[in-house]
């Protein structure tokens, strides 16, 4: 069963990654194409060569971006079904597009929504090549406390359930987790390499459009995955009939 759900999952995660191809051909690319041409501008203002185009921009925002989008997309996918295949059946008796719709709301906002707060994606031309090893460490660092530190409030907003009652249990928990949250990014150190003549609007558009296609994703997973599982996986009240359907 956990085979079929892994499959699933990557085919779900497939369907995801043309959306978001044809999503950021349609609002991303252009957004791009001006960043690269600040750049071009920019360089040649300051008496700088410009530099050898290994891929063409046509390939990049054509064949180059659908192949990366529908890979990381699949990947993502076959992760989703099998953190879906531990957790179903043990938060309780929500059924298997419940189960789905919960964990990518959870995923969305631990992935993808926390640590863009703290450290927003950027187009061309925005950032230091120096420092991109230290920013992708700091991200990365952002995201396993975003992540770990979901995990321990839904343990706690549980324990918490079982006292307060499910609806004070689940506040308190995620009071504890935002403050968790702003601890941690006042612990971080900021990033602030915008150029000051790089136009507001088209970066705050391109961090726009970055952050939906991450919402196309896991809402994708969370409704397509959730109701194809629905067939073989309807609700249950306990972990012993979880995965032993169908």
């Amino acid at each position: 069963m956990v085979g079929r759900l892994l499959l699933r999952g990557m085919l779900v995660g497939a369907l995801a990654g043309i959306f978001i191809f044809i999503f950021a051909r349609i609002f991303g690319e252009p957004l791009v194409d001006w960043a690269i041409g600040f750049e071009e501008k920019a360089a040649q203002a300051a008496g700088e060569a410009a530099e050898p185009e290994i891929v063409s921009r046509a390939t990049q925002a054509g064949l180059g971006l659908f192949t990366g989008a529908v890979i990381y997309a699949t990947a993502v996918g076959g992760l989703f079904a099998l953190v879906f295949a531990f957790v179903y059946g043990r938060i309780g008796a929500l059924s298997a597009r419940g189960t789905a719709a919960l964990l990518a709301v959870g995923a969305f906002v631990a992935i993808s929504l926390v640590p863009v707060l703290k450290y927003p994606a950027n187009p061309p031309a925005v950032g230091n090549p120096e420092t991109i090893g230290a920013r992708t460490e700091l991200f990365f660092i952002m995201i396993v406390a975003s992540v770990v530190g979901l995990i321990v409030a839904v343990g706690f907003g549980r324990r918490l359930a079982v006292r307060f009652g499910p609806w004070n249990g689940a506040i308190l928990a995620g009071i504890g987790y935002i403050a968790f949250i702003a601890l941690i990014q006042s612990l971080l150190p900021a990033i602030n390499e915008v150029p000051e003549q790089f136009s507001a609007a088209v970066l705050w558009q391109f961090r726009i459009a970055s952050l939906a296609m991450h919402a196309i994703l896991w809402t994708t997973l969370g409704l397509v995955f959730g109701a194809w599982a629905e067939h073989d996986l309807p609700s249950v009240r306990h972990r012993g009939t979880a995965l032993r359907r169908a």
